[in-house]
């Protein structure tokens, strides 16, 4: 059973997007799609090769969190989307914004994409670890 990031980390998510896994025939995961807990960084729509710690939790059609991870997430989907390094927030304040373009990553892979469709807790979640 998956733990929330929101119980692992003790406060709530960044953003939200909306996201669809590519198929192998244009570039993406040839094994299908992941499992609720993957660590996939995240990269904006034209900036280069750069990518960020930001993770993604799969949420249902309602918009709870997955918690069964023996199981692939649907092919397409919302997901709540998580800064893990906290110091970097202040630099995606300005960036990260509705209606943004970006990409799940894994590698060189560009797995899924995806556009910001609201924005959580970004600017009031903390800055420094406890």
């Amino acid at each position: 059973m998956h733990e929330s990031y929101e119980n692992r980390l003790g406060h709530k998510a960044d953003f939200r997007v909306r996201y669809k896994f590519r198929n192998p025939e244009n570039g993406g995961r040839i094994s299908g799609e992941p499992f609720q807990g993957i660590r996939s960084d995240f990269s904006i729509e034209g900036e280069g090769d750069k990518m960020y710690m930001i993770w993604p939790e799969f949420e249902d059609e309602c918009g709870n969190v997955l918690l069964d991870n023996d199981k692939q997430v649907p092919n397409s989907g919302t997901a709540r989307m998580w800064i893990i390094n906290n110091e970097m927030r202040p630099y995606h304040y300005g960036k990260i914004k509705i209606g943004m373009k970006g990409y799940f990553r894994e590698g060189a892979t560009h797995s899924a994409e995806c556009v910001v469709i609201e924005i959580l807790d970004l600017k009031t979640n903390p800055i420094k670890n406890k």
